[in-house]
């Protein structure tokens, strides 16, 4: 008999049912509104399926609804679907609304983690200069004197990236210089004017 082993990974599970329900969850791309009461119809159609339980599932389709992803997916016009992608109405006022509200709030809240990450790192940037002057040569305070303004820089938001757009890259203590190359939701693609070409989340672009 085939031996079935529990998923129990929220990613795993979401993988999961991105290949069994495709119409339905979409892993890459803009999504579509999901059928108001689709955990139950989840359920009963994976009643018999033991890799996942109730509890996870609602565990993983509520990080799917939570993403920034599908909130922006609920907006005027939109129609929800159920699991085989099919029609289910469209979507009511205050729910896109409550979309809205929740996405900013969302956004706001990582940027302000952002900000106070950078800003408890800038103390320590600041003090590292001194240190050198006193340690080393007149030319060495020189090199660390011309990185000052890297500091100004702000972190990006996904919406103001394209493609072509130079931009910098959080690499270690030291912003390196590059192109954006593609942008796939929060991963970006960058070619570094080093000529290496990295793939980095949107929270270590600087512009």
């Amino acid at each position: 008999m085939e031996s079935t082993e529990k998923l129990t990974d929220t990613n795993a599970i979401l993988a999961y049912l991105y290949e069994t329900f495709p119409l339905c969850f979409i892993a890459e791309g803009e999504t579509k509104p999901l059928k108001i009461g689709l955990f139950q119809d989840l359920a009963e159609r994976l009643a018999d399926d033991s890799k996942v339980s109730k509890t996870q599932l609602r565990v993983a389709l509520r990080r799917y609804t939570s993403s920034w992803r599908y909130l922006k997916c609920i907006k005027a016009g939109a129609e929800r679907i159920d699991l085989d992608g099919k029609p289910c109405g469209e979507l009511e006022q205050q729910h896109i609304d409550h979309a809205q509200a929740t996405l900013k709030e969302s956004q706001d809240r990582a940027k302000a983690k952002r900000d106070a990450q950078r800003e408890a790192k800038a103390p320590k940037a600041a003090k590292k200069p001194a240190k050198k002057a006193v340690a080393n040569k007149p030319a060495k305070k020189a090199v660390r004197v011309e990185k000052a303004p890297v500091v100004n820089l702000v972190p990006a938001k996904l919406e103001e990236l394209k493609q072509n757009q130079r931009v910098n890259i959080k690499l270690g203590k030291t912003p390196v210089q590059g192109v954006v190359l593609d942008i796939n939701k929060e991963d970006i693609h960058v070619q570094l004017d080093s000529g290496l070409s990295v793939k980095v989340r949107v929270e270590h672009i600087l512009l």
